[in-house]
């Protein structure tokens, strides 16, 4: 029986190291099973990167001053809709990639590919030159005091005028990942999330030749950090051992494959942008209750979102599958691919609830002890947690139609579960029937079950097999 076991674990450790070093690129034969674990694993390592640097760049910062970290607040919102757009693309070139791909199509790949970074380029662009000239005006139209503008501005510019780094970084990863390059993205991040670590207090405290930049410096650290990446990306795309190889006679404009994207990526923007408005309105609706509901609440969503990445990254392999099975003409595998990919995220997932709704307390404690925080953390996580199982298969069914190109049909899921359920509940029993924050965090949890069960059963009509991409 041991033997057995360590055989399986060497084999687990193998197929990891074959999984991050990127060697494995074929899923449409073979064991679902590995090549689900071939995908999901530089996945998930990707998404944790992302999540850790967020927590390291608000430690710094915050040690500049009160400011700084609300500067940080109000431009990442005006970002968010720099992200939605991204966002969108990326689910695009994944789809059209991943297709291609599956399709055998190579050059097609490469063409798809290079109208979304074309895309991308053009985009950040305007948006760039609108936040170097309009910083201030952001902040203020924000809501920002004078003081935090006048020590915030800086940031703000920075962060928006290098919009390409963050546009890029999502975009070509999302092509390595169509493509079954999922080790290639994740090592970009290392990269990027790795220089920007050692970076960022270079730039914001000052360092041998480097000025003291206060919050500004968090915006240059990150900016060459992600820049960084890019180039590592670039390098890839052009010298490198990806499944997609790019030469200057690819640099073509395509405007029947870039119209094709953009189509595509719309239900992906709306998708972003519906689930995005649904938190600030609830954020909204617990600012009522004081600041330290709101601070507890805060917490355990931060907390949720780290055990929530491996999740996403499963999701992700599931859209990377449906997009290449479709390719290959394999339907009935794709759709077996998204079934198995949802068990395996239930398993975690219910596992991870298990562990929130017993230690809910003693996890809130590790990041702030006031009573209120606690309770109000700890219940906010425990009611949310009852619903992970269904929040398991709702991502990565949701995912499994984008993979497939048809963006449409979660973008629909979505506004009925969060703008015509989640928020009305929320208002109606956190305000209304007096629950407070108990309400709130009940209308989450049973928007994420209704989310789920549309998600199922407009699946299982199998309308995303005919999509074309």
């Amino acid at each position: 029986m041991t033997h057995h076991n360590t055989l399986s674990f060497k084999k687990m450790i193998q197929y990891f190291w074959i999984a991050v070093s990127g060697k494995e690129t074929e899923f449409t034969t073979g064991s679902i099973r590995k090549a689900i674990f071939m995908l999901s694993i530089p996945m998930i390592l990707e998404m944790l990167m992302e999540s850790i640097f967020a927590l390291v760049d608000i430690a710094y910062v915050s040690k500049v001053s009160v400011n700084a970290v609300a500067t940080i607040g109000l431009t990442e919102s005006v970002i968010t809709l720099v992200y939605a757009l991204a966002i969108g693309l990326s689910m695009a070139a994944t789809a059209v990639v991943a297709r291609r791909i599956g399709e055998k199509d190579v050059q097609g790949a490469k063409v798809a590919a290079v109208q979304a970074i074309s895309l991308g380029v053009l985009i950040s662009v305007i948006i760039g030159i609108v936040g170097i000239l309009f910083a201030k005006e952001i902040l203020a139209l924000m809501g920002g005091e004078p003081d935090l503008i006048e020590e915030g501005f800086g940031y703000t510019k920075f962060m928006i005028g290098g919009n390409i780094t963050v546009v890029l970084l999502f975009l070509i990863n999302a092509i390595f990942r169509g493509a079954g390059n999922a080790s290639i993205a994740m090592w970009a991040l290392v990269l990027s999330n790795g220089l920007n670590i050692i970076l960022d207090p270079m730039f914001i405290f000052g360092f041998g030749p480097i000025p003291e930049y206060g919050v500004m410096g968090a915006a240059i650290a990150t900016n060459i950090g992600r820049g960084s990446a890019v180039f590592f990306q670039l390098g890839i795309l052009f010298f490198g051992w990806g499944k997609i190889k790019l030469v200057l006679s690819d640099l073509v404009l395509n405007f029947k494959v870039m119209m094709n994207l953009i189509k595509v990526s719309l239900g992906g923007i709306a998708q972003f942008l519906i689930g995005t408005s649904s938190w600030i309105f609830l954020m909204r609706i617990m600012s009522e209750f004081g600041s330290e509901i709101l601070a507890g609440y805060t917490i355990a969503i931060r907390v949720m979102m780290f055990t929530l990445m491996p999740s996403w990254g499963m999701s992700n392999a599931a859209a990377t599958l449906v997009g290449q099975n479709l390719g290959a003409q394999q339907p009935d595998r794709a759709e077996i691919s998204v079934w198995k990919t949802g068990k395996y995220n239930a398993i975690f997932m219910g596992t991870v609830s298990l562990v929130y709704l017993i230690f809910a307390k003693q996890i809130i404690s590790w990041f702030n002890t006031t009573p209120d925080v606690v309770k109000n953390g700890s219940l906010c996580l425990q009611v949310i947690a009852a619903g992970y199982i269904f929040y398991a298969y709702g991502m990565v069914v949701s995912q499994a139609f984008n993979g497939a190109g048809d963006t449409k049909t979660p973008t629909k899921i979505n506004l009925i579960s969060f703008w015509m359920f989640q928020l009305p509940l929320a208002y109606v029993a956190a305000l209304v029937l007096e629950w407070g924050a108990v309400g709130v965090f009940v209308a989450i949890t049973l928007a994420e079950v209704i989310l789920a069960i549309l998600a199922i059963v407009w699946f299982k009509k199998g309308n995303w097999k005919q999509v074309q991409v």
